[in-house]
């Protein structure tokens, strides 16, 4: 396949659905040609767009994503669908498949992987070796932050683990949201994971505080190359979103 795949995403959430366009619209291989909130919009740019592939969530006003699945089934040449959805029941997660759906994804989900389920259905995962989605030559940004995590003993079951996690590359994807914290950085991440700004700075600076509580300072400090911190002298999040941020950028210019 030559040419780039054409992705029609459909996701009700707007923070999530401007995101993931834009994420989308940004590789090398895939090209967003529509975006639908509801799924009787997402049905008429099916029919008018044809796209190669679909991404879509299953709780859609109007008509939801097994409606849509059940639609496609029935097209002559279906395109390939992914589903991302925060419900986990296996029931739920077999019937999307039976309806044809190639891959289920569980939110909060990684963008760098969900790109590579793309490729894969059309057998295009080894291109992902020669331009990766982020731009970090050696491993996936997702990868490098995880880490990071376990080396400094932030834990992945706390809520702060993953608005840090994506504090850190939407930073790195655009530094200036370093100095908009409270306007930008954290309002944009309530959006993503539907809850509130305060939420999201409380619970990274949990994450923080759970890094300094278990005592991992020196890792912390070898992270940056020299003693940067001591036990007491706990960072602000914005200092510590910057300084990993700058880090991984270091790294992806090295």
């Amino acid at each position: 396949m030559n040419e780039k795949i054409r992705l029609l995403i459909c996701e009700d959430n707007p923070g999530t659905l401007a995101e993931l366009a834009d994420f989308m619209g940004r590789q090398q291989h895939t090209e967003v040609i529509g975006t639908a909130r509801d799924g009787m919009e997402a049905l008429e740019m099916l029919r008018s767009l044809k796209p190669d592939a679909v991404i879509t969530g299953l709780i859609m006003p109007q008509a939801d994503g097994f409606t849509l699945l059940e639609r496609m089934a029935e097209m002559e040449e279906p395109p390939k669908t992914i589903v991302l959805s925060s419900l986990s029941s296996e029931s739920i997660v077999t019937r999307a498949l039976e309806l044809g759906a190639k891959y289920y994804m569980i939110k909060p989900f990684d963008r760098e992987l969900l790109y590579k389920r793309v490729l894969d259905l059309f057998g295009m995962r080894e291109l992902i070796r020669k331009n990766t989605a982020g731009g970090i030559r050696s491993r996936s940004l997702d990868e490098q932050i995880t880490a990071i995590f376990l080396s400094i003993g932030i834990p992945a079951h706390i809520k702060g683990y993953q608005y840090l996690r994506e504090a850190i590359k939407l930073v790195v994807h655009s530094p200036e949201l370093i100095n908009q914290i409270t306007k930008r950085l954290y309002p944009g991440i309530a959006e993503i994971f539907e809850t509130s700004p305060s939420k999201v700075e409380r619970a990274i600076r949990h994450a923080i505080e759970v890094a300094w509580t278990r005592g991992r300072i020196e890792n912390i400090n070898g992270i940056f190359g020299y003693n940067i911190y001591t036990k007491n002298d706990k960072p602000t999040n914005g200092e510590f979103i910057a300084l990993i941020a700058d880090r991984l950028l270091l790294r992806q210019t090295a």
